[in-house]
């Protein structure tokens, strides 16, 4: 079999940063997938499932709940090693508006107070496996690197 396009990325160099993991044509549109990776791979501990499970929520909620951009999301989810998240967004998405939209979605969620959205009985599969403060610990951590990222290819 073929080696997929993620796993050819040298883990080992990689830090935490956005970046454009691989585009998609659908029809006449462009589906563009991001790799938010929070933590570095095989450098740093990983997050456990309930700070990650947490960021899904959050980020998923402010995400969806965007004026502007709420229709351009597609999915938010984490990823298998638990080093970060994917974010697909459609072509409409500017870079200059994904990193803002993400920017100001970190920040949002590393000072969240309140109810976690969805994490109930009757909204997830799993409910309990929720960490808010390690969420906004997380959160904090990545909102230090989008506030001061430049590199608007999102090259790896």
């Amino acid at each position: 079999m073929e080696k997929i396009a993620s796993f050819t990325v040298d883990h080992t160099e990689l830090y935490p940063g956005l970046y454009l993991s691989r585009q998609d044509k659908i029809g006449d549109r462009t589906l563009n997938s991001y790799d938010l990776r929070i933590t570095a791979p095989n450098r740093e501990q990983v997050m456990n499932t309930g700070e990650i499970h947490t960021i899904e929520h959050l980020l998923a909620t402010f995400l969806r709940n965007d004026e502007k951009l709420k229709d351009e999301v597609i999915y938010f989810g984490p990823m298998g090693c638990r080093t970060g998240f994917y974010a697909i967004f459609t072509d409409a998405v500017s870079p200059e508006e994904l990193l803002d939209l993400l920017t100001r979605g970190f920040d949002w969620a590393r000072k969240f107070e309140g109810d976690i959205p969805g994490a109930s009985a009757s909204e997830c599969g799993n409910f309990l496996d929720q960490n808010v403060t390690m969420a906004r610990y997380y959160a904090e951590k990545y909102y230090n690197v989008l506030k001061d990222w430049d590199d608007l290819t999102f090259s790896y």
